[in-house]
């Protein structure tokens, strides 16, 4: 029997549900992120006495950074999973861009946007 060479619409269906939970996800945590950043719905020292020390400026103000940092990586997380979206529109999903075989089931299941397989991941180390 010849190697399989693209998922089919089934199984594609099935990643793409997954792909959508986590893509759910993970605007809410970034929107989340985002009122973190600019204090919406706050219960911060912003809406009380300004008369708070310096240091609890600058715990807040790292704060901030460290929500910001996190912010875009959700942001780069939710543009990939978008990608994945595409490819399985586009019936290219599950196919390693190096080695150009089926990336498994196991590894599309626990990183549903990934575009390499194990062993083009581990020779690119």
């Amino acid at each position: 029997m010849a190697e399989k060479t693209r998922y089919n619409d089934e199984e594609l269906a099935e990643f793409k549900e997954i792909i959508l939970k986590k893509l759910d996800k993970a605007q809410k945590d970034y929107e989340l992120l985002k009122k973190t950043i600019t204090h919406s719905e706050s219960n911060d020292t912003e809406d009380t006495s300004p008369t708070f020390k310096v240091l609890e400026e600058g715990a807040a103000t790292l704060s901030k950074e460290e929500a910001g940092r996190l912010a875009q990586r959700q942001l780069k997380f939710i543009q990939h999973l978008q990608a994945a979206l595409v490819r399985i529109e586009n019936k290219t999903y599950g196919i390693c861009r190096e080695t150009g075989k089926l990336i498994s089931k196991e590894r599309l299941r626990a990183v549903p946007h990934a575009t390499l397989s194990i062993e083009a991941k581990q020779n690119k180390r």
